[in-house]
């Protein structure tokens, strides 16, 4: 089963809307390149067509990715924060002992602002999910460390 990512209804809107650019005009671009670098030649060393076909190897794959996220995503305002962690809240908290501000939830939500984005299926994301202001925690990073987690702080995410 699918996991469910919370979108608010403006991520929703720009990641369909990419979604249909890729799936139309983007496969249409592609194909034409590799047609044109097909027909120059000998295809073992074209560089031209290769880097074509690898390219329409990613934009496939995105389009797999957003039309799986947009199937199972939740659209809706963002939460109004209660001083309880959740998708879709930006959170302060002190990592190892410095402050970090960052938003939890889909990297898609954040769109093109600065913030730093977590997963909630991540090591940080899975630990601090639920707690409140004031909470206390650790997570163990990839590499095996424990790292203690403060909350200091739990806001609604603006959009910006």
């Amino acid at each position: 089963m699918a996991a469910v990512t919370w979108l608010t209804q403006d991520a929703y809107d720009r990641l369909a809307a990419e979604l249909e650019e890729l799936s139309t005009t983007g496969r249409e671009e592609i194909a034409k390149r590799i047609e044109a670098a097909r027909e120059e030649g000998d295809l073992k060393e074209n560089g031209g067509y290769h880097a074509a076909k690898d390219e329409q190897g990613k934009q496939e794959a995105r389009i797999r990715q957003l039309a799986e996220l947009l199937k199972h995503a939740q659209v809706g305002e963002a939460p109004v924060s209660t001083g309880v962690v959740e998708s879709g809240t930006v959170i302060t908290a002190e990592i190892a002992g410095d402050p970090t501000t960052f938003l939890i939830g889909s990297r898609e939500i954040a769109g093109d602002s600065e913030l730093s984005v977590y997963s909630e299926q991540s090591p940080l994301g899975e630990a601090i999910l639920g707690l409140k202001i004031g909470d206390e925690t650790s997570y163990q990073a990839p590499n095996g460390r424990d790292i203690a987690v403060k909350i200091t702080g739990v806001e609604t995410w603006g959009g910006n």
